[in-house]
């Protein structure tokens, strides 16, 4: 296959390159490589694939067209995953002009561009914050999502709603992803989690939200590759059982599009999750207890069960497990002295 990723260099883009390069597919890797977080960290991740001939890397932002379009007609991609935006629930407060032309301009290209070069799927991040304001769990692909509580939740909306139209008028099979807190190696320096590792290994105070009292579907980044493999090859199709009568979120009658919660399933105390990180690095953290923060959702937990039975995803690497290839990492890339 030749698959074009975009956000390569990011977090979970580059894991995925990585795996599909190791497994012997092209990949045209796209990136822009902005100073939302350090940039050494970005290019690190990508040299972990430069040295593939099957890796093509193009440093381009989305959010121009032409570039992106230029792109497309240049490598033919048979499958696009789209895993390029500006994230985090926090920053979208602060700038949210950002998360306007990254999350819905450049998702726009990206379609346009599949549109233009037929593709035979496109794969999209969504995110489980689009649930937004409800408490009934576990969060389901058919639950309603129309009470969004931060912009990078309701960017995330418009881009379902976007690739359902496009998928419509334009017989694009397209398939979201609604990711439920991704950790792991190679993280996100935005992220809690590596924002508590830092902390924790430099003696300083943790900030916890709602005074700890909250839990996260907290799901490791090999996981989640494993389930994005498993989908890829599996274009979205046409819901036969769909009633335009009563029309249910998550697939269509009209269009190749399915939505999947892509999660563990399994939610987690944030405080027993600090435990964990503690006793992988080695260290105590000194908690300054806070309440809750603007934008944040009180719990999550993923309903996993339509991925499951149409693909075989099935999550196995516990909190245990998973931290402790984090903190692992962690230490081995800062070169922190556990002693």
């Amino acid at each position: 296959m030749k698959v074009l990723v975009t956000g390569s260099a990011g977090f979970i883009g580059n894991h995925l390159a990585k795996r599909l390069v190791d497994e012997g597919h092209e990949v045209v890797g796209i990136d822009n490589i902005n100073s939302y977080y350090d940039e050494s960290l970005k290019q690190a991740r990508l040299d972990r694939i430069r040295g593939y001939d099957s890796f093509y890397e193009e440093k381009l932002d989305i959010s121009n067209n032409d570039a992106v379009d230029d792109c497309f007609a240049r490598h033919k991609p048979d499958y696009v995953v789209h895993l390029a935006a500006q994230a985090g629930v926090r920053y979208s407060i602060e700038s949210p002009q950002s998360y306007v032309q990254s999350n819905l301009v450049g998702f726009a290209n990206i379609l346009e561009a599949c549109r233009n070069h037929p593709v035979k799927h496109l794969v999209f991040a969504s995110s489980s914050s689009i649930y937004g304001a409800s408490r009934k769990m576990p969060y389901g692909e058919r639950d309603i999502t129309d009470h969004q509580i931060n912009l990078y939740s309701a960017s995330k909306k418009s881009n379902e709603a976007m690739a359902h139209a496009y998928s419509h008028l334009y017989d694009i099979p397209v398939t979201g992803l609604r990711f439920f807190t991704v950790y792991g190696d190679w993280g996100r320096p935005d992220m809690a989690f590596f924002k508590f590792a830092n902390a924790i290994v430099k003696g300083e105070t943790i900030d916890v939200y709602n005074r700890g009292n909250m839990t996260r579907d907290f799901t490791y980044v090999g996981d989640i590759i494993e389930g994005i493999i498993q989908v890829l090859t599996k274009p979205a199709k046409t819901d036969t059982k769909w009633d335009a009568k009563q029309p249910k979120p998550g697939s269509s009658g009209v269009a190749a599009y399915k939505i999947y919660n892509i999660g563990c399933g399994k939610p987690v105390k944030l405080m027993h999750y600090i435990e964990v990180l503690e006793k992988c690095l080695g260290r105590k953290a000194e908690k300054n207890l806070m309440e809750m923060q603007a934008g944040d959702v009180l719990d999550t937990c993923a309903d996993i069960t339509e991925l499951a039975r149409d693909t075989g995803y099935s999550p196995s690497t516990t909190v245990e497990e998973g931290m402790q290839k984090f903190a692992d990492w962690f230490l081995d890339y800062y070169q922190i002295d556990q002693n």
